[in-house]
């Protein structure tokens, strides 16, 4: 896995990636560490696009990044609607692309 994550920033000091864990996204297992946002874990694999709009069917991804919007919403585990750039990593997520409005699952 290349690695495309900032290791050195200016303000947060040098960051630590600890442990490496693995998560399934639409069925692709990738490498991500325990700890990071998903959105994150996400950038660094390529992958951009987050879910696609219910009207238009258009793609979105990261925009405002702090959890204030609805752009990075996937869902996650089973339930839909997860903010991926606040909600962190861990071992053996399940994360799939929303098309369109989440629709719980009928034990969510």
């Amino acid at each position: 896995m290349k690695n495309n994550r900032i290791s050195n920033h200016p303000i947060l000091d040098d960051l630590k990636y600890i442990k490496k864990v693995k998560i399934t996204v639409d069925g692709k297992i990738i490498e991500a560490y325990e700890g990071e946002p998903i959105a994150t874990a996400l950038y660094a694999a390529g992958i951009k696009t987050l879910r696609f709009t219910a009207k238009y069917n258009e793609p979105r991804g990261v925009f405002c990044n702090r959890g204030r919007c609805t752009d990075c919403i996937m869902k996650v585990n089973g339930k839909p609607n997860v903010r991926t750039c606040v909600t962190m990593v861990k071992d053996g997520m399940v994360i799939e692309t929303m098309k369109g409005l989440g629709k719980w699952d009928d034990n969510g």
